[in-house]
């Protein structure tokens, strides 16, 4: 067993901590290289949010694993109870352009299942936390997703783009929404998308091709503030080829619309 609360402790401690490095360095010139492709950017304010991270985590938890973004595998034994799933820059394009949509997200798993979330926006200092059965909370405060009914009332929904070619499948689901008049938003940073949803900013939200440290802590996030989160086929997946995440009064009916004509 593991004491959620001294584990939400670490998580807001370590989130911050990327936070203040990625202010710290914010409108200086950068160090810019390309990872999978000429999009896809990675700063050294990354790496070092990363290190910062799993110095915190290490502290208070040595044996643990943690997955991070930059790194990789690291810390404790890869079949550790315990794995920490860290993004210390998502957001990472928008952060290099000095677009204010970027954040730090820090989760932890207990035996594959997610106990702990925390996502900290430097910009608006927001500190989006939850813990397993406890609730999802913004800067203390308690947040519930949206009540709205249906896509068409109208829902405010978003949506991400990946660094490949596969980026054309989106649009094609994009267009379909369009074509109905739902209004589609594409902030750049999948771990505050899942965090408008969670506090009612947005009604929905989907993409294809996350990975774990994008997800992981959002996606408890919304399910504590009483959401919905599953992968395509309406498995509760967060770590599925496509994350589909709502309000749940409208989960159905963008899933129906996600999956239209497929196989």
């Amino acid at each position: 067993m593991i004491d959620l609360q001294q584990a939400l402790t670490v998580a807001v401690e370590a989130a911050r901590s990327a936070g203040a490095i990625h202010l710290a360095h914010l409108g200086r010139d950068l160090q810019i290289r390309s990872k999978t492709t000429y999009s896809d950017l990675v700063t050294e304010v990354d790496g070092e949010a990363e290190a910062a991270i799993r110095a915190v985590i290490a502290r208070v938890y040595p044996d643990h694993a943690v997955l991070g973004e930059e790194e990789g595998l690291g810390g404790g034994a890869a079949d550790a109870p315990f794995r920490w799933i860290v993004d210390p820059l998502d957001g990472t394009v928008n952060y290099a352009h000095g677009f204010p949509v970027f954040c730090a997200s820090v989760a932890l798993e207990a035996r594959g299942e997610r106990v702990v979330g925390a996502v900290f926006d430097p910009n608006r200092q927001e500190l989006f936390t939850a813990t397993r059965g406890g609730g999802a909370f913004l800067n203390g405060q308690p947040i519930r997703v949206s009540d709205t009914p249906g896509l068409t009332t109208p829902a405010l929904v978003s949506t991400g783009f990946p660094y490949d070619a596969s980026g054309g499948r989106n649009l094609d689901l994009v267009a379909r929404l369009l074509r109905l008049g739902i209004p589609i938003r594409r902030p750049g940073a999948a771990a505050l998308d899942l965090c408008n949803v969670a506090c009612g900013r947005m009604d929905a939200y989907w993409e294809i091709g996350l990975r774990p440290w994008d997800s992981a802590a959002g996606s408890l996030i919304v399910q504590e503030a009483g959401g919905t989160v599953t992968d395509a086929g309406g498995r509760p997946d967060p770590y599925g080829e496509m994350i589909v995440v709502t309000n749940g009064k409208v989960h159905a009916e963008l899933l129906a619309l996600l999956t239209e004509g497929a196989a």
